[in-house]
């Protein structure tokens, strides 16, 4: 179901703080990621609860072991980026939320290139149509050209590198997770139901059979 959200006034570390994993998508999505020049507007987003022990028990997080080296951001303040390897290739963004403490984050997945197409595009395969510049969650770490020595940065600093902005309302549409095996249906994925630059959901072969209603 499509829905017109409104958000608050401010994106705000602080509105993170006190939001759940998807209270926080609601926030993220149609925010503006703005690094050096480059301002990409997020269409695409997925929320990530934590472990056992916290509010939101999320298997298919990285944080659902608890504490480790690789996801302390997830357990740090909210509004800091956390940034992962995917498959030892693609480089991935998430903006922590909840208490410090608690684990919980939002995935980018999929933005349109609102400013700075031309280092965009020196940094993506040649020929790619402007929707897909940024959509997926490793092409969009690409075109941001985000490295793991980014990891933990803050987003509401006016002279940091990397910036989390308020954006405008939009069109939410919901629905399951992409290529995961654990909790493959919660409907925590949100995305603009106006954007073209929005990805295919696809389904991880190894997740559960989808039970029918009969």
């Amino acid at each position: 179901m499509t829905t017109e959200y409104s958000r608050s006034p401010e994106l705000t570390e602080r509105a993170l703080s006190a939001a759940d994993p998807v209270q926080a998508a609601h926030l993220v999505l149609g925010a503006v990621l703005a690094v050096d020049a480059v301002r990409l507007r997020i269409v695409e987003v997925e929320a990530y609860g934590g472990d056992p022990a916290g509010p939101w028990p999320d298997p298919a997080a990285h944080s659902y072991p608890g504490p480790t080296r690789r996801n302390a951001v997830m357990f740090g303040p909210a509004g800091r980026l956390y940034v992962y390897l995917s498959h030892g290739l693609h480089l991935c963004m998430n903006v922590t939320c909840a208490p410090e403490g608690t684990a919980g984050a939002v995935l980018l997945r999929a933005a349109e290139v609102i400013d700075g197409e031309a280092e965009v595009r020196a940094r993506r395969t040649p020929g790619r149509a402007l929707r897909e510049l940024a959509r997926g969650p490793g092409n969009l770490g690409q075109a941001a050209g985000i490295s793991l020595g980014d990891n933990g940065s803050p987003l509401f600093d006016r002279n940091a590198r990397i910036r989390l902005e308020p954006g405008d309302a939009v069109r939410v549409d919901a629905g399951p997770r992409v290529g995961i095996t654990h909790a493959p249906d919660r409907p925590w994925r949100l995305w603009d139901a106006g954007s073209d630059a929005v990805s295919a959901y696809r389904r991880s072969p190894r997740a559960p059979a989808v039970r029918s209603a009969g």
